[in-house]
């Protein structure tokens, strides 16, 4: 189990991680490096946690204010948590809801991450063999986190640009039917909401037709929404599964919930994981599974505070949302001014930006050999769509968050030569046949020396990168 393929490390996804890892970019060090783009993490709002942290010492047991508390916190924690944790998490999430619906602490069961959470849930509603629905496109590493160790499998429900890449039920029966008629035994759909890639968020109506579409078929629905508080505009605004089940009669016992500190709080390396269930059953199995992945009580202790003050809480979930909208407007700015588009979305740490118009055809082999230049040329590590099962060949994931201003400039102008040049050469190139060693010709040095930052503002993310294997939820 332990050394099969299903991990998906041979993806795109994780080479372009390789790539990042052999050559980091450094504005001082290695200015011609790989800049991450690839990582889903929100970097923008760290000042506000750390200075929160420094006048609130007694939150931790590593501080002279807080140390009283470090023998009650060293000792064994029973694997239900931290109460005050579990009280305070229930109660964020709830505000990051907008205070539309209330959760109970008692039905929170931790994991390790993000990761931890989905592989937990999927043990306790599946069997090998068995099988899920995922809309496409979806996250690359639910092959790692659903079916690696479960045996469980994934079948997509293909979604395309010609609505947005919004769910049908016309998919959905599709994809339903499509397992069945394999002999396969469906348990159920799992859905990121807000999206991962996509960075859209689901309506009402949509979520009603997916409760009820699972409630008919009688299969679980597990929703993934981990970025809830990265919505950075009014409209549309984000809707909890907890919401809508308010309003409509169905089997609560098939729903459940995914959430965690790593894209809202922009805390992945605090390994907090969450599930939700409405089901009794699997608040008790995944109570005993969560031994396997729980979260440190020195992390409960620091978070139970600091979630639990609402002044904080407040400020920083509006300040974080207004510095995500002006890093993505800066971003698609960019991009517009040379031609480039992107899905219009509201969330999210990323944006689905549509190189359609550069492939030589529309292939998913074209589209990886574009994605080669822009690895190994425009030094950038993005996402390819063809790594999210997307359908369509020519949609990339581009995180935006995950770096400081001058790094997203950097990278920007790369992208935009790469559009420059991809015009220069676009009438050329489409009157031959394909050819695989089609490469772009970039300068040594793609942008100014005046853009290069100062050691005190260099990107977080180099020069230390981190592989893949250990980072568990990207």
């Amino acid at each position: 189990m332990a050394t099969n393929e299903l991990h998906g490390e041979n993806s795109p996804y994780f080479h372009g991680w390789k790539a990042y890892d052999n050559d980091p970019f450094h504005p001082i060090q290695n200015p011609n490096g790989v800049i991450q783009m690839g990582l889903a993490e929100n970097m923008l709002s760290f000042d506000l946690i750390e200075d929160w942290i420094k006048k609130n010492p007694r939150a931790s047991i590593c501080t002279s204010e807080g140390l009283n508390k470090f023998r009650d916190i060293a000792i064994f924690q029973d694997y239900h948590g931290l109460s005050e944790f579990r009280n305070a998490v229930a109660k964020f999430m709830g505000r990051v809801r907008g205070d539309r619906v209330k959760f109970d602490p008692a039905r929170i069961v931790m994991g390790g991450g993000a990761t931890g959470a989905n592989e937990l849930i999927t043990f306790c509603l599946a069997d090998p063999g068995d099988a899920f629905l995922v809309p496409s496109p979806y996250y690359p590493a639910f092959g790692r986190d659903l079916r690696w160790r479960t045996g469980v499998q994934l079948f997509p429900v293909m979604c395309n640009s010609k609505n947005d890449f919004q769910i049908t039920v016309e998919a959905l029966e599709e994809a339903y039917e499509k397992a069945k008629q394999s002999n396969i035994k469906v348990k159920g759909l799992i859905i990121v909401n807000p999206s991962n890639p996509l960075g859209t968020v689901l309506d009402r109506e949509a979520l009603k037709t997916l409760v009820s579409f699972i409630n008919e078929k009688n299969i679980h629905l597990v929703c993934d929404e981990i970025y809830a508080a990265t919505v950075f505009s009014a409209a549309p605004n984000f809707i909890s599964v907890a919401e809508i089940i308010q309003e409509m009669d169905c089997n609560r016992d098939l729903i459940h919930i995914v959430y965690s500190m790593s894209k809202d709080m922009g805390l992945p390396g605090f390994r907090v994981g969450i599930v939700y269930s409405y089901n009794d059953a699997v608040v008790n199995c995944g109570r005993k599974m969560s031994s396997f992945g729980l979260v440190s009580s020195q992390t409960q202790h620091l978070l139970a505070s600091m979630l639990d003050d609402e002044e904080f809480v407040e400020m920083f979930l509006r300040e974080s949302a207004k510095r995500l909208s002006d890093r993505h407007k800066f971003f698609t700015m960019g991009l517009e001014q040379v031609g480039i588009s992107c899905l219009k979305s509201n969330a999210g740490l990323f944006v689905w930006m549509d190189l359609r118009s550069m492939l030589i055809e529309q292939t998913v082999e074209a589209e990886l050999e574009l994605w080669k230049i822009i690895i190994n040329q425009v030094k950038l590590n993005v996402s390819p769509g063809s790594s999210f099962q997307c359908v369509e060949p020519g949609w990339f994931r581009v995180c935006f968050a995950n770096m400081d201003d001058a790094t997203v400039e950097i990278a920007l102008k790369r992208i935009q030569m790469l559009a420059g040049q991809g015009k220069e050469k676009e009438v050329a190139v489409k009157n031959k046949p394909w050819r695989k060693n089609l490469r772009l010709s970039f300068p040594a040095r793609i942008y100014d020396e005046s853009s290069v930052m100062s050691p005190r503002l260099m990107s977080p993310h180099s020069p230390i990168p981190h592989s893949p294997l250990v980072r568990a939820r990207t």
